[in-house]
C-alpha cells in the first residue's frame, strides 16, 4: 500500500475515533444531566407530599376558632385536593404556587386570632409548614438550575446534533402558568 493511502486511512480512523469519543462523552453527560433533573424533581415531590400531609392538621387545628374565615380554609383544602404527583410539571408548579399563596394567606389570618397564636400545636404546625415552604423553594431552585443546564447542553454542539437521534427534548422549568394561579380572597365571610 502506498504511503498516501496509509496516511488517509490513518486520518479517517483518527477522525472516527474523535467523533466516537465526542458522541460517547456527550451522551454520558446529557444522561447525567437528565438523572440530575429526575433526582431534583423527586426531591421536590417529597417536600410537596410532606406539605400535603401537614395541611389537614393545620386546617383542623384552626377550624373551630376561625369560624368566620371559612373561605380561606376551603381554599387551602381545595388546593390540597388538587395536588397530583402524576400531573405534568407545569400543572404541579401552578398547584404548588397557589397552595403556597393560600398557606401564606392562612398564616396572615391566624395572626388576627390571639387564641390561635397562643396554641402550641398551631405554632408547631405553622413552623413545620413554613420550613417545608422554604424547602420547596430551595428544591425548586435546584430543579430549575438542573433543567437550565440540561436545556443549555442539548442546545449546544455536539449535543444539538445528537438530540434528534436520541430524542432529547427540552424539559420544562418548575414555574406556574400565571393563568393557573388563583389568589385566595382576603375578605371575611360569615360561616
Amino acid at each position: 500500500m502506498n504511503p498516501y493511502t496509509m496516511a488517509a486511512l490513518f486520518a479517517a480512523a483518527l477522525v472516527l475515533i474523535v467523533i466516537g469519543f465526542l458522541v460517547f462523552t456527550t451522551y454520558n453527560e446529557v444522561i447525567a444531566l437528565r438523572q440530575r433533573i429526575d433526582k431534583a424533581w423527586a426531591n421536590i415531590d417529597v417536600a410537596l407530599k410532606q406539605r400535603h400531609d401537614e395541611l389537614p392538621n393545620l386546617v383542623n387545628a384552626v377550624r373551630g376558632v376561625m369560624a368566620y374565615e371559612r373561605g380561606v380554609l376551603e381554599e387551602v383544602t381545595r388546593l390540597r385536593a388538587a395536588y397530583s404527583p402524576t400531573a405534568p410539571v407545569p400543572r404541579q408548579a401552578a398547584t404548588s404556587e397557589a397552595t403556597s399563596i393560600a398557606v401564606r394567606q392562612l398564616f396572615a389570618v391566624v395572626e388576627n386570632y390571639p387564641a390561635l397564636r397562643s396554641q402550641q400545636n398551631v405554632l408547631d404546625l405553622q413552623d413545620e409548614i413554613e420550613r417545608l415552604e422554604e424547602l420547596i423553594a430551595d428544591r425548586r431552585e435546584f430543579y430549575n438550575d438542573s433543567v437550565f443546564r440540561y436545556n443549555t447542553r442539548i442546545g449546544q454542539l455536539p449535543a444539538l446534533l445528537l438530540a434528534g437521534l436520541f430524542g432529547w427534548l427540552p424539559r420544562p422549568f418548575f414555574r406556574p402558568d400565571p393563568a393557573d394561579l388563583a389568589v385566595p380572597s382576603t375578605e371575611l365571610r360569615p360561616a
